[in-house]
């Protein structure tokens, strides 16, 4: 009997941290053209390497003018961008100064 208590116990401190893992969910709005690597970070299933594509591609191509255009990232396809797309929010991209004469 205790042998059967011990593995039920065992079995269900394991199930716990798979069943209460919390999802990420920023507190308001990320803007994919002002974000930095650290706020993108906070959107679920974003992590560093992907955050930091984010960035990549909006300094490469000047910015995103449609929340669509994150599926363009690599690692971002369809269901991703679908879980992210109540967490994001678009701003005027920021463009670089214009150089002084």
């Amino acid at each position: 009997m205790s042998r059967s208590l011990t593995s039920l116990a065992l079995a269900l401190a394991l199930s716990l941290p798979l069943a209460a893992a919390p999802t990420r969910a920023p507190q308001r709005p990320v803007n994919l053209n002002t974000a930095t690597v650290t706020e993108l970070m906070q959107l679920p299933r974003v992590g560093q390497k992907t955050a930091e594509r984010i960035v990549a591609f909006r300094k490469q191509h000047g910015g995103f003018q449609r929340t669509e255009e994150l599926m363009n990232v690599r690692g971002i396809g369809e269901k991703a961008f679908a879980k992210l797309k109540p967490f994001l929010a678009l701003g005027p991209a920021q463009r670089p100064a214009a150089p002084k004469p």
